[in-house]
């Protein structure tokens, strides 16, 4: 039996489909500065590892992290949710 922690990631297809969203978030907002920019450039390349997930849903305060629990599937909700428990986001 697997002991599930706050650093085992995902599956790939809920890894991706908070990548996807989150840089739907993202690109919401004004790029004038390069903010967003900067933001969809340090998530575009990460890989399904460790806590990777997790540094997705962080990057956002916690008005921005309900937008993103908005537009995700259950699953994805579930795995943040139990991160979330196993962890200190």
């Amino acid at each position: 039996m697997d002991k599930i922690t706050y650093y085992t990631p995902p599956t790939d297809e809920i890894f991706e489909e908070i990548k996807q969203a989150a840089t739907k978030v993202w690109n919401t907002y004004d790029n004038q500065f390069g903010y967003v920019d900067e933001k969809v450039n340090a998530i575009k390349d990460i890989g399904n590892i460790q806590d990777n997930a997790m540094y997705m849903v962080a990057m956002f305060d916690s008005k921005n992290q309900a937008k993103l629990k908005a537009i995700l599937s259950d699953d994805a909700n579930d795995f943040i949710s139990d991160r979330i428990r196993k962890g200190q986001l």
